[in-house]
């Protein structure tokens, strides 16, 4: 019986190496473990961890004119149509079309010769009627006298009296009928009815005209002062009137509100006007209410019948607050909203009741008041009820330096 063969044991030679490479590997998994701890220990906070900070204005109640801009046309403030007085045939034209020309100037001259002939005629009526007054008068004394002895009958001296005043009331026929033919004939002279500007002349020598025609020779216009006729909607003036009742508005001053005008170029009238009345009618095909301005037009740049914009200041509103534009946003409803910095530095949202826009601000009428903390910058990082840090902003955009802010700029590298 053999023996059996003694059991292998497996060589140790391989074992010793994997001792250490075990002891390498722990080693790298729990360095890499306390780097990754050392890190995180040493990372910054997550954002979010403070307040965050937001642009606001503080809103001030200040008097604030409210301007409304009104479309409207120029006006001449007296027109005046040249039509002739007698017929006959135009002789001379005396102007320049387009030329200044003064009242009782010389424009036209009609053919005087009829109405000469005319005047003359009226005067040699007058001559004989008071030749024929001179014998009467005379003979119509005597018989007053004969008549007091009874040298003449009644009847005589009657007759001769009637006489008399037949001729004296022919004396004052003749005399309206030599009245009436000078002013014909002066007729045959067309002057300028009133001061101003003449436009084109309608007749040419030569043409003839009639007494109380249709067609104007000329029409003569004052454009110095000039009116501006705007209008108004009726609703628009009502509204206004409610605030005025309200002490919402003070009044500038009866009919005394400045008004400036746009030309039709864009470019700014560089003279001022006064309101000078408002219609108390609506027009009831249009809604609306008519205004009228003056204007001084030395120079003579307003024409009749140019389209302007009027800017009228319509009150004054003493306690108006307003808030910019960009602090106003709209909820799902449409209306205005607000977020404003409360008590604690907590946001609160506002519904807002705004009236007209007034530059790039609005006219608040109800949700705000003076003193209030607008948030106009940074309210994506602003929710309601949260707390924030509020930094003042100045009208132009500009952010106040805050302690904070003074810090920080002071470290190197910030």
């Amino acid at each position: 019986m053999s023996a059996l063969p003694a059991p292998r044991l497996p060589a140790l030679a391989p074992l010793v190496p994997l001792v250490p490479r075990v002891t390498l590997t722990a080693l790298g998994v729990l360095a890499a473990a306390l780097l990754a701890g050392c890190s995180s220990s040493a990372a910054p906070p997550p954002s979010g961890g403070g307040p965050a900070e937001v642009g606001v204005i503080t809103l001030q109640a200040t008097a604030l004119p409210l301007n409304t801009e009104l479309s409207g046309r120029t006006v001449a403030t007296v027109v005046a149509e040249v039509r002739p007085q007698v017929g006959g045939i135009i002789r001379e034209r005396l102007f320049t079309e387009g030329a200044d020309v003064k009242a009782g100037q010389l424009l036209y001259r009609i053919d005087p010769a009829p109405f000469q002939a005319s005047h003359d005629s009226a005067r040699a009526a007058l001559a004989k009627a008071q030749a024929n007054l001179e014998t009467l008068r005379p003979k119509a004394a005597r018989y007053q006298e004969l008549a007091q002895i009874k040298a003449v009958s009644q009847q005589d001296t009657d007759d001769a009296l009637a006489a008399l005043k037949q001729a004296e009331a022919e004396v004052a026929a003749a005399h309206a009928t030599l009245e009436s033919a000078a002013i014909n004939l002066a007729y045959t002279r067309v002057t300028a009815p009133v001061s101003g500007r003449i436009g084109k002349s309608m007749v040419t020598p030569g043409a003839l005209v009639t007494a109380g025609q249709a067609t104007a020779l000329a029409t003569v216009q004052q454009v110095d002062p000039i009116y501006v006729d705007l209008t108004q909607s009726s609703a628009d003036a009502l509204r206004l009137k409610r605030a005025f009742e309200a002490g919402q508005l003070r009044r500038a001053g009866r009919n005394q509100a400045v008004v400036t005008l746009t030309l039709e170029d864009g470019s700014a009238y560089a003279r001022e006007g006064r309101l000078q009345f408002t219609d108390i009618t609506v027009n009831e095909g249009t809604g609306t209410v008519s205004l009228r301005a003056v204007f001084p037009n030395p120079s003579g740049e307003l024409l009749p019948g140019m389209y302007v914009r009027a800017e009228l200041q319509e009150g004054v509103a003493d306690k108006a607050v307003l808030v910019p534009q960009r602090g106003v946003s709209r909820n799902v409803k449409g209306e205005p909203t607000a977020l404003v910095v409360g008590a604690g530095n907590k946001v609160e949202l506002r519904v807002l009741e705004l009236g007209r826009p007034v530059g790039s601000s609005w006219l608040v009428k109800a949700g705000l008041a003076e003193g209030d903390k607008v948030i106009v910058e940074g309210s994506q990082k602003a929710r309601p009820n949260s707390v924030v840090t509020p930094v003042a902003v100045a009208a132009d955009g500009t952010v106040a330096a805050t302690p904070a802010r003074a810090a920080s700029a002071g470290k190197p590298g910030a």
